[in-house]
């Protein structure tokens, strides 16, 4: 089933062999993202040995005593720097939390940029001197494969290639190391992470260390996806669905407890979230209005706007 889900390598866009293969790529990567709102990118050019890095020194940081953790907290910060505890996101609409403890690193702006009132200064943990060199690394090497996919899918709806960079390049994005802890209870209601949909354009999951994504497909079925360790997982958000009038699905998935002995070893992933910019209007776009698709939101929003009320609905703030 999860070879469903199609996994492409991205450079027959960014180092074509002919343009007849960069146009079949922008194809085949359009068409998956119609159908699944997901879909596997390979040779992306990230190595796996900073990979391998982060996800050893975001270990490290979870290792770490309650106590000093929770000094990294931000009150009333909606956790979008810093240190967010154990049990306190809960998915739209669900009745329990989520099992998982995150820190958020975001974009490193000017202070005396436009956006600082919406993109706060980050914290570093002083315990791990390496945590920022290696966690802002992987933003910055995420932040350009993103950027490389949001050219391609430009092209398949008809924009400008660049049609994203200027709306991306100060975007409130973020990258989420996620720990599950392990589960040790059999009769447990909460999963991982419950069902939902990102807030954001477009998220690229790099490395999970362990199964338990799963897409829920049209027909109603849950499909696992668990990608190769060379493979980055990038799938659509809300606000992307929102501006293509829904060409774009924001696809509903989940992270599920594995059955027996597996549920007893912990989980770590890292996503990274990418955002417009803080003003940028998500506004249908008029190429994705048809007969057939009449626009589905009249009214435009900010990115931050919309960031904020899904931020209350997930109950971070």
């Amino acid at each position: 089933m999860a070879s469903q889900i199609p996994t492409l390598d991205i450079r027959r866009f960014t180092h074509p062999s002919s343009p007849q293969d960069r146009q079949a790529f922008i194809d085949e990567l359009g068409a998956a993202y119609r159908e699944w709102g997901f879909a596997g990118i390979r040779n992306h050019g990230i190595p796996q040995a900073q990979i391998d890095e982060a996800y050893e020194t975001f270990r490290k940081f979870f290792a770490l005593p309650e106590d000093t953790k929770k000094r990294y907290h931000v009150p009333g910060g909606g956790g979008a720097r810093g240190y967010t505890a154990f049990g306190v996101e809960t998915a739209k609409g669900a009745k329990y939390s989520d099992l998982k403890e995150f820190w958020h690193i975001g974009r490193e702006i000017p202070r005396d940029s436009r956006y600082a009132n919406d993109m706060p200064e980050n914290l570093w943990p002083q315990e791990l001197p390496e945590f920022k060199r290696v966690g802002y690394g992987l933003y910055q090497a995420l932040d350009e494969l993103g950027s490389q996919v949001l050219r391609a899918l430009a092209l398949h709806i008809d924009l400008p290639e660049d049609y994203f960079a200027d709306k991306t390049d100060s975007g409130n994005s973020i990258l989420r190391p996620i720990h599950y802890p392990p589960i040790t209870t059999d009769d447990i209601p909460n999963v991982r992470a419950g069902a939902h949909e990102d807030i954001n354009l477009i998220t690229l999951l790099v490395g999970a260390s362990a199964a338990g994504l799963e897409v829920l497909s049209k027909k109603g079925d849950w499909v696992p996806f668990t990608s190769d360790a060379d493979t980055i997982v990038v799938n659509i958000g809300d606000m992307l669905q929102r501006l293509t009038n829904h060409v774009y699905p924001s696809t509903t998935h989940r992270v599920v407890n594995p059955p027996g002995e597996q549920a007893r070893q912990p989980r770590y992933s890292v996503p990274f979230f990418l955002h417009p910019n803080p003003d940028f209007l998500i506004d249908v776009l008029p190429s994705t209005i048809t007969a057939d698709n009449p626009s589905r939101y009249p009214e435009p929003i900010t990115a931050q706007g919309y960031l904020e009320e899904r931020l209350r609905e997930i109950k971070l703030k």
